[in-house]
C-alpha cells in the first residue's frame, strides 16, 4: 500500500513564497498595474486636482464629491494606493529582472557549440555543401571570416568533425533589461520627486497639514518643513520690493509651508504684450539672499528659463496682484446721485454701512482683484431692437466678450474685481471695467459683472455712455425712471408727439397705455408674482393678460411704445439738468436702445450701487514654482535606458549560426543553419550572403 502525506509547514511556507514570488514578477502582473495606472492618470488629467470642495460640489453634487475625497480622486498622484500601486511596479518590474537576468546573461555566453548535427535540419534557414579542404581548415577559415563580419565565434572539435557556432546582435536581450530597468528607475525617480518623502514625514515625523487662515508667520513649526527636505514642489508669491523664503505646498486637507535656503526678494516684475493685448513675456527681475553666506545674487527668471541656486530650481510660474492701491467710486444705480470713494488695498477689505440706527446694514467690501490689461473679442455687434424678450434679454446678458461674429481681439482697459459680504457671511462677486467699452453696437457700454458663486458665470449689465464718456446720462435717465411726476410729463410729450392735434381723444387713449406701460417698467404698476420692473414686468403683463395669439403683436407694440416714452423720459431728465435735448441720430438711438436694455438690467442688479474704479497704484507679485528635484536625473537616466531598450528591441536582430564540418569525398561537407529572433526578409538575404561567402557556388 502506498501512503499520502501533506508536506511539512515549511515546505508549504516555500511553495508560498516561491508562488506570490512568482505572481509579483509575472508579465499579467504588471500589465495589470500599468492597466491601473493608466485609468488612475486619465482621471487626474480629466478631474481637475486639489479644487476647493465647494467647487466638486458645485460640479458633481455632495454624493460625488464625498465619494472623490474619500478614494482620493481629487489627488489622485498623491493618493496613498496610487503610490502603493507604483511600488508594486517597482516590486514586481525588479523581480522579473531579478529572474531573468541570471538566464539572459548565461544565454548571451552560451553560443550553443553542443547542438547535435541532425538538428541543423529542422531550421528554415539552411544550407549544405561540399567546400575544400578539412573539416579544421575550414572551420578555422569560416570562423575568420564571420569575425570579420562582427560575429563572435566558438570553435569545437568533435571526433574528425568541426562545429563552428556563431552569434551576433546580442544587444537585443541587453535591450530587455534596459527596457525593465528603466521603468523601475522611472518609477522610483517619480516616488523621489512626488509627495512620498513629504507624506512620511508627515507619518513619522509628525508633520500635518495646517488648515486655519492668516499670515505665514502664523503656521506652527508642526506644519514646516526643514531646509533640509530632500524633494519638494512649493509655490512662492513675492510683490515688487518685497522678498519671501516659505513656499506654500497645498495638500488635500491644508498647506504645509517650506523654509527654503534663502530668500527671493522682487526687484520688478516685467510683462511684454502683443499688439492684440495677449502677454507675450513674463519676466522677473530677482535677488537671491543666501542665509548662509550672506551673498545677493542678482538674476532673471523667465517662462521655461529657471535660475537654481542650491539644488533649488525657481520657475515663473504666473503672476498676481501685489496689494495694489486702488479708489473705488459708489455709483447708486436708482440715480440718486449719492456717491462716495472708498480706498483700499487688493487683499484687503472696508466695512459699509447702509441706513441708520437700528435699521443700518453693515456690509463688508472686500477688494480682490485688478487686471490693468483685459483682452476681449469686439468684433460685431447686436440688434437690441427685436421685439422677442426673452431671446433678447438672454442674448444681451452674459459674458462681457459675447458676441457672434468673428473675433477681433483688443485690450478694453482696467478692471476691479470685488465681493459684497452680508452680515451673515454671504457673499456675491462682482467684477466692473474701468472704462467704456465699444462692442460694436453703436455706443460704448459700461460693463458691470456680477456672480453668486465662482462656480457661475459672470454676468454684465451694459450701461451706455453719454456724450461726455460718463455714465451720467443714463443715471439721470434712471433718476427720472422712478419720479411719477417726470413720467407723467414724459407721457404727456409723447402722446403729444406721436398724435394728430385734432385727435384729443386718441392722444388721450395713447397716454393712458404710455402711462401703463411706463409704469409698469418703472416698476410701479407689477401685480404679485410678477417682476419688480424692467422688460421682464413688460413680458410678464403680456402673459397674464393677452390671449396667446396676439401676444407677439402686444409686445411688438408697447416696446414701440415704451421706447417713445423713454425717449422722452430722456429729454426731460436734460432739460431738468439744463442740457440740450438729444439729437435725433443714430447714436442717441445707440444709447437708447442700450439705455432701454439696461434700465431692464437694473432692477435686476442685486445691490443698490456699483463700485466704479476712478484710480489705481499698480504693484505687482510675481508666482514662482520652487522645487528640489533630486529624482529627476534618476528618470533621465530611466529615460534614456529606455530609448536604448526600445532600440535595441525593435532593431537589433539577434542571429545564431552554427556549421558542421565533416570530412568527404576530397575535402568537406558543410551543413550550415541561421537562427533569428525575428523572421524578416532581411534574414532571408543575410543567410543568403553569408552561405555564397562560406560555401561559394559548391551545393
Amino acid at each position: 500500500m502506498t501512503s499520502i502525506t501533506a508536506d511539512p509547514p515549511p515546505a508549504r511556507a516555500s511553495h508560498r513564497l516561491r508562488a506570490l514570488v512568482e505572481l509579483l514578477s509575472s508579465m499579467r502582473f504588471a500589465i495589470a498595474l500599468l492597466t491601473v495606472i493608466c485609468i488612475a492618470s486619465v482621471i487626474g488629467t480629466v478631474l481637475k486636482q486639489h479644487e476647493p470642495l465647494p467647487n466638486y460640489v458645485n460640479q458633481f453634487g455632495p454624493f460625488w464629491a464625498a465619494l472623490f475625497l474619500a478614494i482620493r480622486l481629487n489627488t489622485v498622484y498623491s493618493a496613498w494606493w496610487f503610490l502603493l500601486i507604483l511600488a508594486f511596479l517597482v516590486v514586481s518590474t525588479s523581480l522579473c529582472i531579478a529572474r531573468n537576468t541570471p538566464k539572459i546573461l548565461a544565454d548571451l555566453r552560451s553560443y550553443k557549440e553542443n547542438i547535435r548535427e541532425n538538428a541543423l535540419l529542422a531550421f528554415h534557414h539552411r544550407a549544405e555543401g561540399p567546400v575544400d579542404g578539412t573539416p579544421e581548415e575550414q572551420a578555422r577559415r569560416m570562423g575568420q571570416a564571420l569575425v570579420q563580419g562582427g560575429w563572435k565565434v566558438r570553435l569545437q572539435q568533435r571526433g574528425e568533425g568541426w562545429m563552428v557556432a556563431a552569434r551576433i546582435g546580442g544587444l537585443h536581450k541587453i535591450g530587455y533589461l534596459a527596457a525593465h530597468s528603466a521603468i523601475v528607475l522611472v518609477c522610483l525617480g517619480g516616488l523621489l520627486d512626488g509627495d512620498l518623502i513629504v507624506r512620511a514625514q508627515m507619518l513619522l515625523g509628525g508633520k500635518k497639514p495646517y488648515a486655519g487662515g492668516g499670515l505665514i508667520a502664523d503656521v506652527p513649526a508642526s506644519s514646516r518643513l526643514p531646509t533640509s527636505n530632500p524633494t519638494f514642489r512649493g509655490n512662492l508669491m513675492v510683490a515688487e520690493g518685497s522678498q519671501s523664503s516659505s513656499a506654500i505646498l497645498n495638500q488635500s486637507d491644508g498647506i504645509l509651508v517650506q523654509e527654503l535656503p534663502f530668500s527671493i526678494e522682487l526687484k520688478k516684475f516685467i510683462v511684454d504684450f502683443y499688439s492684440t493685448g495677449m502677454p507675450k513675456l513674463f519676466a522677473s527681475d530677482i535677488v537671491i539672499h543666501d542665509r548662509d553666506t550672506g551673498e545677493a545674487i542678482p538674476a532673471r527668471v523667465e517662462v521655461n528659463h529657471p535660475v537654481s541656486h542650491r539644488g533649488v530650481e525657481i520657475y515663473q510660474s504666473s503672476f498676481d496682484d501685489g496689494g495694489s492701491a486702488v479708489t473705488l467710486q459708489a455709483v447708486p444705480l436708482d440715480g440718486s446721485g449719492h456717491t462716495f470713494q472708498v480706498q483700499g488695498n487688493i487683499g484687503g477689505a472696508t466695512e459699509l454701512t447702509r441706513g441708520q440706527g437700528d435699521a443700518a446694514q453693515k456690509m463688508t467690501l472686500e477688494f480682490t482683484g485688478l487686471r490693468v490689461f483685459n483682452v476681449e473679442n469686439l468684433a460685431g455687434g447686436t440688434d437690441t431692437r427685436k421685439v422677442d424678450l426673452r431671446s433678447e434679454l438672454e442674448a444681451q446678458i452674459g459674458a462681457a466678450d459675447k458676441t457672434a461674429t468673428k473675433k477681433n481681439l483688443r485690450n478694453v482697459g482696467p478692471s476691479i474685481s470685488y465681493k459684497l459680504r452680508d452680515a451673515s457671511g454671504q457673499a456675491r462677486e462682482f467684477n466692473n471695467y474701468m472704462l467704456p467699452v465699444d462692442l460694436g453696437d453703436g455706443v460704448p457700454v459700461f460693463l458691470l459683472g456680477m456672480r453668486d458663486s465662482q462656480a457661475d458665470n459672470l454676468r454684465y449689465m451694459r450701461i451706455p455712455a453719454d456724450e461726455n464718456g460718463s455714465m451720467d446720462g443714463f443715471l439721470r435717465l434712471r433718476a427720472a425712471l422712478a419720479d411719477p411726476a417726470m413720467r407723467d410729463a414724459a407721457v404727456r410729450a409723447y402722446a403729444s408727439e406721436a398724435t394728430d392735434p385734432t385727435r384729443p381723444d386718441l392722444a388721450k387713449t395713447l397716454a393712458a397705455s404710455t402711462g401703463r406701460a411706463l409704469a409698469l417698467f418703472a416698476g410701479a404698476d407689477t401685480a404679485p408674482g410678477q417682476a419688480r420692473g424692467g422688460l421682464q414686468a413688460v413680458s410678464d403683463f403680456i402673459d397674464h393678460n393677452v390671449p396667446e395669439a396676439d401676444r407677439a403683436r402686444a409686445g411688438e407694440v408697447l416696446v414701440r411704445i415704451l421706447n417713445g416714452a423713454l425717449f422722452e423720459l430722456a429729454q426731460q431728465s436734460r432739460l431738468k439738468a439744463g442740457l440740450a435735448p438729444l439729437k435725433r441720430d443714430d447714436r442717441t438711438q445707440a444709447f437708447m436702445t442700450q439705455a432701454v436694455l439696461a434700465l431692464s438690467d437694473s432692477f435686476a442688479y442685486p445691490v443698490p450701487m456699483a463700485f466704479e474704479l476712478k484710480d489705481f497704484k499698480q504693484v505687482q507679485a510675481s508666482v514662482f514654482q520652487v522645487t528640489r528635484s533630486p529624482g529627476h536625473y534618476v528618470v533621465y537616466f530611466g529615460c534614456a535606458l529606455l530609448i536604448l531598450g526600445v532600440f535595441s528591441m525593435l532593431y537589433v536582430r539577434e542571429r545564431r549560426l552554427w556549421i558542421w564540418l565533416r570530412p568527404a569525398d576530397g575535402g568537406s561537407l558543410a551543413r550550415m543553419a541561421l537562427s533569428s529572433n525575428r523572421k524578416l526578409i532581411d534574414v532571408d538575404r543575410e543567410f543568403e550572403r553569408i552561405r555564397g561567402r562560406l560555401l561559394g557556388d559548391k551545393q
